[in-house]
């Protein structure tokens, strides 16, 4: 299999995380962390959430329309007004998905990895500027410019957890790509397989959720 780590109905069709693609906008600039030791809550303050402004959230069946994510459409925010972060705990990791792409950053995943925990943040632009980062005990172990990166020669010198969830990735095959040649969506995929995060809406649905609009 192209993509081990990835049961065939956990990826869309461009071989993004389904349960990302479905949270997402149509043309979107998102972020995702991942991190060990926080709870959703304390996660989503530790990136500047005010505690006042985090509720828990129950995801609605559809977007509006294509410009809004779903957690957008959960809190009813008009598309470019304010991020949304949406959190939620999996097994051993809490996820906080930022739909915006800029409300957070890679400087965060320094900072979610304090005091003994491990991080990892993946982002993706609509211009496909693609950037995963791994983070152990307030260190950055890694930052990896996915326009830039050989697999053959990169990988082993990761971090061997970090190897292993890239590992699990795979390269998802299309028609025009060389044989090998990572894709845009890898580190996506990458930073789930980290997390055990491979899992599709339903699953998230059926999972605790908070939620915040992040200025």
């Amino acid at each position: 299999m192209p993509t081990p780590g990835f049961p065939p109905n956990t990826l869309d069709s461009e071989g993004d995380p389904i349960w990302i693609s479905e949270l997402a906008s149509d043309d979107p600039d998102h972020t995702l962390h991942v991190v060990t030791g926080l709870l959703p809550a304390e996660a989503l303050e530790a990136l500047g959430a005010e505690p006042q402004r985090i509720h828990p959230c129950e995801l609605p069946a559809s977007k509006p329309n294509e410009w809004t994510s779903l957690p957008g459409a959960a809190l009813g925010t008009d598309p470019g007004t304010s991020a949304t972060l949406l959190a939620g705990r999996i097994g051993a990791w809490t996820f906080v998905y930022d739909d915006s792409g800029s409300a957070t950053s890679h400087d965060d995943t320094i900072l979610l990895s304090a005091n003994g925990r491990s991080a990892a943040t993946s982002t993706y632009s609509t211009n496909a500027n693609a950037v995963v980062t791994y983070a152990v005990n307030g260190c950055r172990l890694a930052w990896i410019d996915l326009d830039q990166l050989d697999l053959g020669a990169d990988l082993p010198d990761m971090p061997s957890e970090l190897r292993a969830a890239f590992d699990a990735a795979g390269v998802f095959e299309f028609e025009d790509a060389e044989p090998g040649e990572p894709d845009y969506a890898v580190g996506m995929r990458a930073v789930c397989a980290l997390a055990g995060l491979v899992c599709t809406l339903g699953d998230l649905r059926r999972t605790p959720l908070l939620i915040t609009a992040f200025e």
